[in-house]
């Protein structure tokens, strides 16, 4: 059986064969090389094998390497793969131009291989890291809808929350990638309950004494599947999974903790959970009205929830009903009771 090449394909596009044989004896070894001589046979090339990279020459008869360039980056299919600009052009204003295009990196001719070969090299570590990253939180993604679904939930819920989640983040006034992580981890939050007995998960009314019990384990239990982990985004879900349900008096559970002792991260997944979770339909009750919602978090201000972050929410009124309306589940079926979440909410 005939091994595949594993290597990483890169696109060359130069209209002078010359330039191509150069590069084709730097990279040859260590690459997959595809060529084209101008711009619309590059794009063709580029959509039909999907390259990891392209090399792209700007002075080319036709398509200019920067129409090539800006044509790559509005098509969905080509728009993520890294492009470096090999040129003769070498002023600051063409350096500019082909950022502007699209292009990642930009390089000078008469080229350097060793050069050539280093931003090459770099530039696809980072295309590998990006896809490492981008598989992880496919894998997140999917832990989090597995809990959903032992809890007769939607993955609708957990886009909600989430984007209700990064949304207050950003409000509170932290950074955009602090706020992406949140969107990230947040729909872990309950991921232990895929450890919980569906008779108790399941169970519309309340909860005895015991049952109640080994309901709150499940924020252990997510705990222990998420683990303990180098990954700042792993880490941040750990935590969510574990404190989400501590309560701003100290009511919550699994250590009671008080005020700003509980995680921050956690605190802000708490308001945007319970708020999906009134407002969407449930099998055992219709939807809560938004009004009906924003009273309940109104009264549990310094209760449940931290009262500075539920100002900061309602203040996001428009922004969360856009996400609502966005992702709203199908129409509720008629003769549902109008009854609040069950304990496990």
């Amino acid at each position: 059986m005939k091994q595949q090449d594993e290597r990483p394909k890169i696109l060359v596009v130069d209209d002078e064969p010359t330039n191509l044989q150069i590069l084709r004896e730097v990279l040859n070894q260590d690459y997959r090389l595809l060529f084209a001589r101008d711009g619309e046979k590059a794009l063709q090339l580029a959509a039909d094998e999907l390259p990891h990279l392209i090399l792209l020459d700007v002075m080319m008869p036709g398509l200019t390497g920067l129409e090539t360039c800006q044509r790559l980056k509005a098509n969905p299919a080509t728009q993520a793969i890294p492009v470096i600009f090999v040129t003769a052009l070498s002023d600051v204003r063409d350096e500019s131009a082909g950022f502007e295009a699209g292009g990642v990196d930009y390089i000078t001719k008469p080229i350097s291989p060793p050069v050539v070969r280093a931003r090459v090299k770099t530039h696809l570590s980072l295309v590998h890291a990006d896809a490492l990253k981008k598989t992880r939180l496919q894998i997140i993604q999917c832990l989090g809808r597995a809990a959903e679904y032992r809890d007769n939930e939607t993955g609708l819920h957990s886009i909600r929350m989430s984007h209700y989640s990064r949304i207050l983040a950003l409000a509170a006034g932290f950074s955009t990638g602090f706020a992406d992580e949140l969107f990230y981890a947040a729909p872990m939050h309950d991921i232990g309950k895929i450890g919980t007995p569906d008779g108790i998960l399941l169970r519309p009314g309340k909860l005895s004494a015991e049952e109640w019990t080994i309901m709150q384990q499940h924020v252990h239990i997510g705990a222990e599947i998420l683990g303990e982990h180098d990954s700042p985004l792993l880490q941040m879900a750990r935590v969510i999974a574990l404190a989400h349900h501590e309560k701003f008096d100290g009511s919550g559970y699994p250590y009671k903790l008080v005020g700003e002792a509980i995680p921050i991260e956690a605190r802000i997944v708490a308001i945007a959970d319970v708020f999906d979770a009134l407002t969407s339909v449930r099998p055992y009750k219709k939807a809560w009205s938004v009004e009906e919602a924003v009273a309940l978090l109104q009264a549990e201000k310094g209760k449940h929830f931290d009262p500075e972050l539920v100002d900061l929410f309602l203040g996001q009124l428009p922004a969360l009903l856009e996400i609502k309306e966005r992702y709203a589940e199908s129409p509720e079926p008629p003769d549902l009771p109008a009854v609040p979440p069950p304990a496990s909410v």
